[in-house]
């Protein structure tokens, strides 16, 4: 449902949506209410610290995506000045839209793994990343067990070697990583394709059958109920069919963090992973999330995951390494999520 701004709109969120919905001249899209806002309706915004959000927002302004639910146009971006002070350019050229199909949002992290690696096979380094096969295409490809079984055994594609399979598989989920190898060096890697098989959650399959609770079912401990049982653990791990590839990513500085969606660097505590349809790939994203750290800020949508779906999904990106892993791992957070749109697309969002 589209509806107008106004002090009291948030209430058409809860309770007697229908009712309230009736009276206050909002119209019906199915199950999507698109409510336009107020800065003043957001938590936490007179106070907050935009000034971070500015440059990052600044830094894919120019790629930023169309989006048809917020009627917004490549073009709206073009006519937007990210320079100047960062509270005026928001306020100025933006307007908060809350995109919903009426549930609190839902938060989750992900980073940059660090593995150790090496460029050759040995005993201790016997788990492979592949390149993007030249065979791949949009039909689904070969499934995890296919791989694991030796099916792209002497085609070439391995270009580094792993010690830990249950970390490469960890890997794959969140897309992108860095592998330091015994010299010291480390080598930026990033998402190439998939095998386009359906994800299947092996930590759900484990809660299903018994192994785990639903509090246990952390990326923490699955790895270690995976490493517990190396045969069942693999045998797990091949009941998720998808599968992804890898490839070298020497462009990338090491302060930089790894590439979006958007083919451009994420940014630790900034970048928010989304559903692009529906929210625009680039927009200013207004987050309350119920964690520490992350309770009222300005992040950036740069990214997209196979797991964020909805409008009120969202995967925050903590960063690289382990402690960026501790925090991503213990995230899982509720609260609102709202877009910022360019002002001449918010426009006809507006009811007469």
């Amino acid at each position: 449902m589209i509806c107008e701004s106004g002090p009291n709109r948030r209430a058409v969120l809860g309770a007697g949506l229908g009712l309230a919905a009736a009276m206050s001249g909002c119209v019906g899209r199915g199950d999507l209410r698109i409510e336009r806002l107020d800065f003043s309706d957001l938590n936490g915004w007179a106070d907050a610290d935009l000034a971070p959000a500015l440059p990052v927002f600044a830094a894919t302004s120019s790629i930023a995506r169309a989006n048809p639910h917020l009627g917004v146009e490549t073009a709206h971006w073009a006519s937007i000045a990210a320079e100047g002070s960062p509270r005026a350019v928001f306020e100025d050229q933006f307007a908060p839209v809350l995109v919903s199909e009426g549930s609190d949002a839902h938060f989750t992290g992900y980073y940059e793994p660090e593995l150790r690696g090496s460029r050759t096979r040995s005993d201790r380094y016997s788990t492979p990343l592949y390149r993007r096969p030249a065979d791949l295409s949009d039909a689904p490809y070969l499934t995890r067990s296919d791989i694991a079984a030796g099916a792209l055994d002497g085609k070439g594609l391995e270009f580094l070697w792993i010690d830990d399979a249950v970390e490469a598989f960890f890997l794959e989920i969140q897309g992108s990583g860095r592998v330091r190898l015994d010299d010291g060096s480390v080598v930026r890697v990033g998402f190439a394709g998939k095998n386009n098989h359906p994800y299947r959650a092996i930590g759900r399959l484990l809660v299903e059958r018994g192994e785990m609770t639903v509090a246990e079912a952390s990326a923490d401990g699955i790895r270690r109920w995976l490493r517990a049982q190396p045969d069942g653990g693999a045998a797990l791990m091949n009941e998720n069919p998808s599968y992804v590839f890898f490839t070298e990513r020497s462009d990338l500085a090491p302060d930089q963090g790894p590439v979006g969606a958007m083919g451009a660097p994420v940014t630790a505590g900034l970048s928010i992973a989304v559903d692009p349809a529906y929210h625009p790939l680039g927009a200013p994203i207004w987050v309350e999330a119920d964690a520490p750290g992350f309770e009222a800020r300005l992040m950036v949508a740069q990214d997209v995951g196979g797991a964020i779906k909805g409008p009120q999904r969202g995967d925050l990106f903590t960063g690289s390494g382990d402690e960026a892993g501790a925090l991503a791992g213990s995230l899982r957070a509720f609260g609102r999520m709202v877009t910022l749109v360019p002002k001449a697309a918010a426009e006809g969002l507006a009811l007469s």
